[in-house]
């Protein structure tokens, strides 16, 4: 299958590159000079916010995987969230602008477990609507411009990614150091749900997607295992034998990361209940057995 990966250099694009003939898309050379040591991979360099060259490798394609968007761990301040916005959307709308009519081809676009805002205590599958709040705007636009390949022929998937955490970046190597030094803990009290999914997890979704000709629309990408941040929190500190005493004070988040640090207190209780019901078995579902084999292997 030949497939073309935007914001393909990047933690999660990375992983995706491989066991097909990939085209990958990356912002600087030297991600792509690096990527371009894999097998079968080809990288163009480009800001795929923008119209380009890079949309000519798009009609070649049998499938499309949209990663590409600023991340959202910053200050939000109104030029970043300007960034987070524009990067996702841009991008997004110039990809599907490529896509010729009647090809047939398969996209899948990321989207977010943020789609659903502040979930509270409600269990979220698939037919939930969106919420209110920054990142559930974003998503809902993201998500919108994405199935408007639907108008072209396409196929679209979108992937409503949970915490994705892998061994070489991403949530986990930014957690790891502080509790290794015995400084971690909670955000706040720690009652938020907390959605996350193993990396490999994730791969194998996104290649059971692009197989699945009957899966379109929304799918939560995230493992059916449920857990509270202070559970995330406990079972990584106990993994790395260390205590999880230091809680990150709730007024301390809103004070520091404004905006960014009051969605951080927030959560989602996200269930894969569309991949679940087509048959994908996930090979990570408890959290433990997950940080087991990221942290020890």
């Amino acid at each position: 299958m030949k497939i073309l990966i935007t914001g393909g250099t990047g933690f999660v694009g990375s992983a995706m590159a491989q066991g097909h003939v990939v085209t990958v898309i990356g912002s600087s050379g030297k991600s792509c000079r690096r990527h371009q040591a894999l097998a079968d991979l080809s990288c163009i360099t480009a800001d795929t916010t923008r119209p380009g060259p890079w949309q000519d490798a798009v009609a070649s394609q049998d499938a499309l995987i949209n990663l590409a968007g600023k991340s959202v761990f910053t200050l939000w301040t109104k030029a970043a969230k300007a960034a987070i916005l524009d990067s996702r959307i841009e991008t997004t709308r110039n990809l599907v602008a490529a896509i010729p009519k009647g090809n047939g081809m398969v996209l899948l676009s990321a989207s977010a477990a943020g789609y659903y805002g502040n979930g509270g205590e409600e269990e979220h599958s698939e037919a939930h609507p969106g919420g209110s709040d920054f990142l559930a705007r974003v998503c809902r636009e993201w998500e919108a411009l994405a199935q408007g390949a639907e108008d072209k022929g396409a196929r679209v998937v979108i992937m409503r990614l949970a915490v994705v955490l892998g061994k070489a970046g991403g949530a986990l190597q930014s957690m790891r150091l502080p509790f290794q030094l015995g400084l971690g803990g909670p955000i706040g009290k720690g009652r938020q749900w907390f959605p996350w999914i193993h990396l490999a997890d994730l791969v194998a979704a996104a290649q059971f997607l692009l197989d699945c000709e009957s899966c379109h629309g929304p799918f939560n990408c995230s493992a059916p295992e449920a857990v509270r941040q202070i559970e995330f929190a406990r079972t990584l500190a106990a993994q790395l034998g260390r205590p999880a005493f230091f809680p990150a004070p709730a007024p301390l988040m809103r004070l520091a990361l404004g905006e960014f640090g009051q969605s951080l207190l927030q959560g989602q209780k996200v269930l894969p209940r569309a991949l679940e019901e087509k048959g994908f078995v996930f090979s990570y579902p408890k959290l433990e057995q997950a940080l087991r084999d990221l942290l020890h292997r």
